[in-house]
C-alpha cells in the first residue's frame, strides 16, 4: 500500500520510561494509538535521538525541555507541540526559565483543561488549546454494596499528591463508619512509602496496595464507592476522567486542575491539607444517599468530555494545523 502524502513521522517525548504507569506514559501511549489510527508513524522516546521527524509532541515542558531544545536546534522549522502538566505550571513555573524556554520554542501548547490556559503567562495563551484526556467506555462493578464503604486513592507516592490525606481523614470518622481507604501507586519518594507502611500498621481503615498495573487500578476504581484526589496541585488528572467515565463520585481538592475537570459548582471539593473537611465529605457520602446521588449525577454529566472520539478529533486538528495536509488529499 502506498504511503499517504499526509502521513507524518511523529516523535512523542515523555519523561516516563517504557513500562511506567505514571500519567505521562499512559498519555503518550494513548496519543500514539490515536496518531497511528490517523495514518501516522509514531516513535515514543524519553529523549530526542537526533533523527529526522516531521513533528515533535512533548509531554511535560520542563522534564522534556532538553529534548525540545535539541529537536529545535537539529530540525529548525519543524513544528513542536508541548503539553503542559500541573508540575510544569504550578510547581516549576515559579522558577521561570525551564518552563518559559520550552514554551517559547513551542508552536502549540496543549493544556489538559481550559483553566490551565488562563493560568499561563498571557503571551502564551494565543497558541494554547485544551485537549481533555479520554477514557475507553467502561462499566462499574455490578453487585450490592459490601460490608465496607471503599474509598480509593490512585496516586503515585509524591509529596505534591498528598497521598495519605484520605487515610489521615479516615481516622476522624466515628467508630460506626464502614469507610476503608485503599491507596495504590508507585513509590516516587521513598519517605512516603515508609509513611504509608507506618500508617497501614496502626490505621485499620487504611491499606497500601503498592503499584498496580493500569488495568488493576481501573478494576479497583470500578469497585470503589468514592475516589479521592488530594493533590496540592494538578494540571488535569486522568484519574478524574476515568472516575467520571465510570460514574464513581470524586472528592477532590479545590485546585485549578480539578476544578477545570469537575466544574466550579461541583459539590465534592475540599481544601488542600484539610483532612477534617475530607472526613466530613467521606461521612456524607457514606450516610447521605441524596448527597451521594448528587455527586454521581455530576460526574456522569462530565463523562462526554472524556470520550475517545473527542480527544482523537482534537489531536487530528492539532496535527493538521501544525502540518497542513497536502492539497487535494484527505486523511483517515
Amino acid at each position: 500500500m502506498a504511503q499517504s502524502p499526509n502521513s507524518l513521522h511523529i516523535l512523542v517525548i515523555t519523561p516516563a520510561p517504557a513500562g511506567s504507569t505514571v500519567g505521562n506514559r499512559v498519555t503518550a501511549m494513548r496519543w500514539a494509538k490515536f496518531l497511528r489510527e490517523l495514518g501516522h508513524r509514531v516513535t515514543i522516546a524519553t529523549d530526542y535521538d537526533g533523527k529526522g521527524y516531521d513533528l515533535l509532541i512533548a509531554l511535560h515542558a520542563v522534564k522534556s525541555g532538553d529534548a525540545i531544545a535539541a529537536f529545535r536546534a537539529a530540525l529548525l522549522g519543524r513544528p513542536i507541540a508541548v503539553m503542559v502538566t500541573g508540575t510544569d505550571l504550578y510547581v516549576s513555573a515559579p522558577a521561570g526559565a525551564p518552563i518559559l524556554g520550552a514554551l517559547e520554542l513551542a508552536n502549540a501548547i496543549v493544556a489538559l483543561q481550559e483553566r490551565t490556559i488562563a493560568d499561563l503567562p498571557e503571551h502564551f495563551r494565543a497558541k494554547a488549546r485544551a485537549i481533555y484526556q479520554s477514557v475507553e467506555p467502561a462499566k462499574r462493578a455490578a453487585g450490592k454494596p459490601g460490608k465496607t464503604f471503599d474509598v480509593c486513592v490512585l496516586a503515585h507516592l509524591r509529596a505534591v499528591k498528598d497521598p495519605l490525606r484520605a487515610a489521615v481523614a479516615a481516622r476522624r470518622l466515628p467508630e460506626s463508619s464502614r469507610v476503608r481507604v485503599k491507596l495504590a501507586g508507585a513509590v516516587i519518594e521513598p519517605k512516603l512509602e515508609k509513611a504509608a507502611l507506618e500508617e497501614a500498621a496502626f490505621n485499620e481503615r487504611f491499606e497500601y496496595l503498592g503499584e498496580l498495573t493500569h488495568s488493576r487500578a481501573m478494576a479497583l476504581l470500578a469497585k470503589s464507592r468514592v475516589l479521592v484526589v488530594s493533590s496540592f496541585q494538578e494540571g488535569g488528572p486522568n484519574v478524574i476522567s476515568e472516575a467520571c467515565a465510570l460514574g464513581v463520585p470524586v472528592l477532590a481538592t479545590k485546585v485549578s486542575g480539578n476544578i477545570g475537570l469537575l466544574g466550579e459548582d461541583y459539590a465534592g471539593f475540599f481544601a488542600p491539607s484539610d483532612d477534617a473537611g475530607l472526613a466530613k465529605l467521606m461521612a456524607r457520602c457514606e450516610t447521605d444517599a441524596k448527597f451521594y446521588a448528587r455527586l454521581e449525577k455530576q460526574v456522569k454529566a462530565k463523562a462526554p468530555l472524556f470520550a475517545p472520539a473527542r480527544e482523537k478529533a482534537a489531536i487530528k486538528q492539532l496535527v493538521e494545523q501544525l502540518v497542513p495536509p497536502v492539497a487535494g488529499t484527505t486523511g483517515p
